[in-house]
């Protein structure tokens, strides 16, 4: 999943330079240059995020079936 990764990024870098055109339509080089540095930067951390709750939830999900498993009352008794 290494390129849509990078396209994600991309549009992250993307968006924030047409944001910074929006606000500021005078906006120099050095600028824009810092919108699209931080519009990368925000999306590959957005997309960690995302994947870190992810994961949590598939390990939560696995840990609650484990207990629901253990916690079954013993017929033997």
């Amino acid at each position: 999943m290494g390129i849509l990764d990078e396209v994600g990024k991309v549009a992250g870098a993307i968006a924030a330079v047409e944001a910074t055109e929006k606000v500021d339509t005078d906006a120099g080089f050095l600028t824009k240059a810092a919108a699209a540095v931080a519009g990368f930067e925000g999306a590959g951390a957005l997309e960690k995020m995302a994947e870190k709750k992810e994961d949590e939830k598939q390990a939560d999900d696995g840990t609650q079936q484990a207990d629901a498993g253990d916690a079954a009352p013993d017929s033997q008794t």
